[in-house]
């Protein structure tokens, strides 16, 4: 992405750890960040997805530190391990992209248990666990910047998506009381609530026809699906200084499809 002379370094040095790192609106932001002069820690699932993207970082960005580590979101153990192994390394957690998660189409009727507790393990409950550890490391170190990745369905509905908007507006509503709560020891936290992105998953459901582009297209001001660089943009915002007195916040980057009543 293009990054203007004044925000260029803007994040120079600033430790960034971002979860679901291997792919989509994790590698854009890890590239924005890596523009701006961040240290980054990529944490995913998906080991050989992290290779990659490390790989593809330092062959843009030679200059730029990173370190992989692999773990579930889920799994609260492993959370733990990845905020010691990034403690370890950098010594403190800046900025946390907190961005791990999965979608959930499925009628509610036909909804399991487990389907259940996989979105709101995955999409809410490891949100919690590397917020309380990121609050933990950031206060130890006089502050941060936490940025979860809501969705626009976590503000408004949509069918066939109980689970997903269920756990996307706890994300919502989880940073505006982390944010009430932790403002006082100098940590920020913020939603993101993207809208329909252009990231790889999305361009396949579009190829299978499970998602119609112009439809959506039709449906948003801006007449255009967003890009990955489009909320990386907002994420370097929101972490930056120029945001120092923003938090609580549930911003919107979805071409005004919310903002939408008309048709």
């Amino acid at each position: 992405m293009a990054i203007s002379r004044e925000a260029a370094g803007r994040h120079a040095g600033r430790v960034v750890m971002c979860t679901g790192a291997a792919q989509g609106l994790g590698r854009a932001m890890l590239d924005a960040f890596a523009a701006e002069g961040a240290r980054l820690a990529l944490i995913d699932i998906d080991a050989d997805g992290l290779a990659t993207a490390q790989a593809q970082l330092q062959r843009v960005y030679p200059a730029v530190e990173t370190i992989c580590v692999t773990a579930s979101v889920a799994d609260d153990g492993q959370v733990a391990q990845a905020f010691e192994a990034v403690l370890a390394h950098f010594g403190r957690v800046d900025v946390l992209l907190n961005n791990a998660g999965i979608s959930m189409n499925r009628p509610s009727l036909e909804l399991t248990p487990a389907d259940w507790r996989r979105a709101i393990d995955i999409d809410l409950s490891g949100v919690f666990y590397c917020c309380q550890q990121a609050g933990r490391a950031m206060q130890a170190s006089g502050g941060g910047v936490i940025l979860n990745t809501a969705s626009m369905y976590g503000v408004v509905a949509a069918p066939e998506r109980a689970a997903y908007c269920a756990a996307k507006a706890g994300v919502v509503a989880l940073s505006k009381s982390l944010a009430v709560e932790w403002a006082e020891l100098g940590i920020r936290v913020n939603a993101i609530c993207p809208g329909y992105i252009r990231t790889a998953l999305v361009d396949s459901l579009i190829e299978r026809g499970a998602l119609d582009a112009a439809r959506i297209s039709a449906r948003t001001p801006m007449g255009r699906l967003g890009t990955p660089q489009d909320v990386a943009g907002v994420a370097c915002f929101l972490a930056s200084d120029a945001a120092a007195f923003v938090t609580g916040h549930a911003m919107l980057a979805d071409g005004g499809w919310t903002a939408n009543g008309y048709m």
